[in-house]
């Protein structure tokens, strides 16, 4: 029977490239959006299946785990992609978009990790994966919108780690330190060199290889990033 890896928050550029990865690995693939046609193309393209809900709502991510369940089974994988940014300083964002934005970048990784976490501690195997980003170790001038999620996403990464490892589950917090390389980053900048991004399928590589590593020597974090960036 294959295993099954889903992915919150898909799209063109990281989201896609470890649906291919794990799909590649002969996992079945379920691919979550708010939308079902964002990611209708990449499900098709990697014979996975399509699914929509809001993340950040419970109901809705009890009712998406229940689907998946019955669809696919229980998953062996999950891979928290999603994330919401609004740029603005502190009096400039409204209380409504700082705590939309915290919803999606930590309250709704808990949610989902909630769904999965059962079962892969009742088989004592699985791999939850937090998409991170620099804002998780530092608070940038206009960034509070982002580091405030992606702060409570790294803790909560930390926390169920510490609880469930040695029940058998691996979790993972990758800091993507730089800009990964997807057709809106080319839009906003059509002159950057290649260099200066990220490669989603090489993100997607170092993905495949956390799931793989043996439970004598887990990483609960690392860091990725171009050779050019500063840091």
């Amino acid at each position: 029977m294959s295993k099954i890896a889903i992915v919150i928050g898909a799209g063109p550029g990281l989201g896609a490239a470890v649906a291919r990865r794990f799909a590649r690995e002969g996992f079945q693939v379920g691919i979550v959006a708010r939308k079902r046609e964002t990611v209708e193309p990449i499900a098709q393209a990697v014979g996975g299946r399509a699914y929509a809900a809001d993340a950040t709502d419970a109901a809705q991510v009890a009712k998406l785990f229940a689907q998946i369940r019955d669809e696919l089974g229980a998953p062996d994988v999950l891979i928290y992609n999603a994330s919401a940014f609004r740029m603005g300083g502190i009096l400039e964002v409204s209380p409504e978009e700082f705590e939309q934005c915290w919803k999606v970048g930590c309250h709704a990784a808990f949610l989902c990790a909630r769904e999965v976490l059962p079962a892969m501690a009742e088989r004592g195997a699985g791999t939850i994966l937090l998409t991170g980003a620099t804002a998780a170790i530092r608070g940038s001038a206009r960034f509070s919108c982002l580091a405030v999620g992606k702060f409570g996403l790294r803790a909560l990464g930390q926390s169920i780690a510490r609880e469930f490892g040695e029940r058998g589950v691996h979790v993972a917090h990758v800091i993507v330190d730089g800009q990964i390389d997807s057709p809106r980053a080319r839009a906003w900048a059509p002159q950057r060199p290649d260099s200066s991004f990220l490669a989603p399928d090489a993100i997607a590589d170092t993905y495949w290889h956390l799931h793989v590593q043996h439970p004598t020597a887990w990483t609960q974090e690392l860091d990725l990033r171009p050779a050019v960036e500063k840091f």
